[in-house]
């Protein structure tokens, strides 16, 4: 697994439009607020240039690309901390996604009702930002109160635990994400297992019409220019167009993207966002049994790496035979590569480079 991703926004921003694109899993999409009532969950590939030149390359029986799981959930609406609308019971299916897609719309259409009547970037952040909050000042409420009695007992982790606590707590009061208040290294640890919705990594997705792909509109400047001062990466995308893109592979999907000046897809831009911001890469392995990607952390070491693949990789790891993958690409086989002394044996300490091409030798 690449990474999993949670999807929020308004209801009628266009969530499930584009969850039903990028991952064809035919999620309900209407013209009517809490259209989505049950999470939608869809898991895609991720699109790997080299993964398929190696194919290409080694003819294997299998190619294995990584994935990336999308968790689609009901809209929020202002109060739904409160019951409003569905109310937030659905956050429960996020908590527990690496990362967070705001979809927020950048378009006019009299055709599809905006659930607060006009369209309002700035407006519908705020809103989705003041739930995620709210939601997560519930849930350090709860642990604070549990701390605090423990603590009072003589409980002294609990206390520890309190004072942490106490710090998110107040931080969120004050309408911050708890990305946003300044916790240690140690802090963060302390709150790691809350799962807080302010504390993933978020960007947003300005889901906008075909016209303004290439021209742009008011509504994109005034998200771009909110995720700007947030320091928030934001990617661009027409949800309508990207059920079209979803259909095409190959050199029909260039030529389409050409069409529109467009240089990726929407989910593309998306699995390139999450990487960066969760600071992952992704390491190749290579035989005619199968050619597959696995992602890991970027600093991963070798045994580590070993790791994804078999737990017993990891703990018996003896060295990895690597090759750069612009190596191989250029020598057209590891025999080749081989033969030019290309390939390089590493040990315990080596650091892992995205698109290495490793075999592990270990003991069982």
């Amino acid at each position: 697994m690449g990474f999993n991703c949670g999807i929020v926004g308004l209801p009628n921003v266009g969530k499930s439009t584009l969850f039903n694109a990028i991952t064809s899993a035919g999620a309900k999409a209407s013209n009517f607020p809490f259209c989505t009532i049950d999470p939608n969950v869809g898991i895609v590939k991720v699109p790997d240039y080299r993964l398929d030149r190696l194919t290409e390359l080694v003819k294997p029986e299998k190619t294995i690309h990584t994935s990336m799981e999308f968790v689609d959930i009901a809209g929020l609406v202002k109060g739904a901390n409160k019951g409003e609308g569905l109310g937030n019971k659905f956050l429960a299916h996020i908590r527990e996604v690496d990362a967070l897609a705001h979809i927020v719309r950048c378009f006019d259409d009299d055709n599809i009702i905006h659930v607060h009547g006009k369209v309002s970037p700035k407006e519908d952040v705020e809103i989705i930002n003041s739930e995620l909050i709210l939601a997560d000042l519930e849930t350090v409420d709860k642990r604070l109160k549990s701390a605090s009695k423990m603590s009072r007992i003589g409980d002294k982790k609990n206390a520890e635990l309190a004072t942490v606590y106490k710090k998110v707590y107040e931080g969120l009061e004050k309408g911050l994400r708890v990305k946003q208040i300044g916790l240690t290294a140690d802090e963060s640890e302390a709150i790691r297992d809350l799962h807080l919705l302010t504390n993933k990594p978020l960007f947003y997705v300005a889901n906008m019409d075909e016209d303004s792909l290439t021209k742009g509109n008011k509504y994109v400047e005034e998200l771009k220019a909110l995720a700007d001062a947030e320091g928030s990466p934001m990617v661009s995308i027409c949800g309508q167009l990207e059920a079209e893109i979803a259909e095409l592979d190959g050199e029909e999907k260039i030529s389409f993207l050409k069409d529109y000046g467009l240089e990726a897809s929407g989910l593309d831009q998306m699995i390139k966002v999450g990487y960066k911001m969760l600071n992952l890469i992704t390491f190749l392995t290579a035989g005619k049994q199968e050619v597959r990607a696995w992602t890991i952390q970027n600093g991963f070491l070798a045994p580590q790496a070993a790791g994804t693949i078999h737990t017993d990789f990891e703990r018996g790891f003896i060295k990895a035979e690597v090759i750069s993958y612009d190596d191989y690409i250029a020598c057209r086989s590891e025999a080749a590569v081989k033969e030019k002394g290309l390939m390089r044996l590493e040990g315990k300490e080596y650091v892992m480079k995205d698109g290495d091409i490793v075999h592990f030798k270990f003991n069982v």
